[in-house]
């Protein structure tokens, strides 16, 4: 059971970190965190928490926390749930349920909900485009793992989705642009990642930072924080806009997302792990 907090723990003014993790975080292509991991035990010295907002989903989330080393709260799937470790805060969230060691905030409806609208809408479509769930039925794991470069194991992982489907587009880009229109007229919400569109509900990044930064708000009895949100693609767009300071991570396979802000916004050097951890230097005015 984690300790619970309280507002002697937070400095004034809070600070907190939100970051995708693929091309992030973690590297594009290895997965790997390790140039970050002198910046990550600064942050833990220094009472940062820092927060996954991925379209990772929990199967995904639970080792690679431990990994992280990380008591703090996360969320999967472009923000379609919060995972809280129980006794994280002083009471119970408002909204959330107890899911084995977690307290748990729904924000999308399940799975099945797009893999159903994919299937009755999209026919028309059908040799464009390969969601995990057809990938899996007819290549199993391997099919998946050779699609995301994922290891046989994490790619089983990866696949243990609650509220999203991921899509891999394999037609031109002026028919995926009338695929995501007809999905949208159907009622669901296509994010952009790094790799692949994510189906789902009417949820984004930045609106899960928002429900998690009032958490903290109203533990540490404050009104206003600092928060930095970290992301390299499409998906983060939201988050980047809501933080009070946005870093865009470089990358070598697609373009920054496009913000409207411009002020306490900053673009990586370098690309993953390696512009993550130098970004973060910045924004707390260390030397890395």
């Amino acid at each position: 059971m984690t300790t619970a907090l309280s507002s002697e723990n937070f400095s004034v003014p809070v600070k907190l970190i939100f970051t995708d993790l693929d091309g992030s975080l973690l590297d594009h292509h290895s997965y790997s965190f390790k140039p970050a991991v002198d910046m990550l035990e600064k942050l833990q010295l220094l009472g940062i928490p820092v927060i996954p907002i991925t379209s990772k989903t929990m199967a995904e989330l639970l080792p690679l926390r431990k990994q992280l080393n990380s008591p703090h709260p996360f969320v999967i799937e472009n923000g379609a749930a919060i995972y809280i470790p129980q006794g994280y805060f002083s009471s119970q969230p408002q909204n959330s349920v107890a899911v084995d060691n977690f307290w748990v905030i729904k924000n999308a409806p399940l799975r099945k909900t797009w893999l159903s609208l994919l299937h009755d809408n999209c026919d028309k479509f059908s040799s464009e485009y390969q969601t995990f769930d057809s990938v899996f039925k007819h290549q199993g794991v391997q099919g998946i793992a050779e699609l995301t470069g994922l290891s046989s194991s994490m790619a089983a992982l990866a696949n243990q989705r609650e509220f999203s489907e991921p899509v891999h587009w394999t037609g031109t880009i002026a028919r995926k642009k009338l695929f995501i229109q007809k999905l949208q007229s159907q009622g669901a919400t296509i994010l952009q990642g790094g790799r692949f569109l994510s189906i789902g509900g009417d949820i984004d990044k930045g609106r899960a930072l928002l429900q998690l930064q009032n958490l903290y708000l109203q533990q540490a009895d404050q009104v206003s924080c600092e928060t930095l949100a970290i992301g390299d693609s499409g998906n983060d767009i939201s988050m980047l806009e809501q933080a009070s300071s946005a870093l865009i991570i470089k990358s070598d396979n697609h373009s920054p997302p496009t913000l409207t802000r411009s002020e306490n916004c900053s673009i990586s050097i370098k690309t993953g792990p390696e512009g993550w951890a130098a970004g973060v230097a910045d924004w707390l005015q260390i030397q890395h």
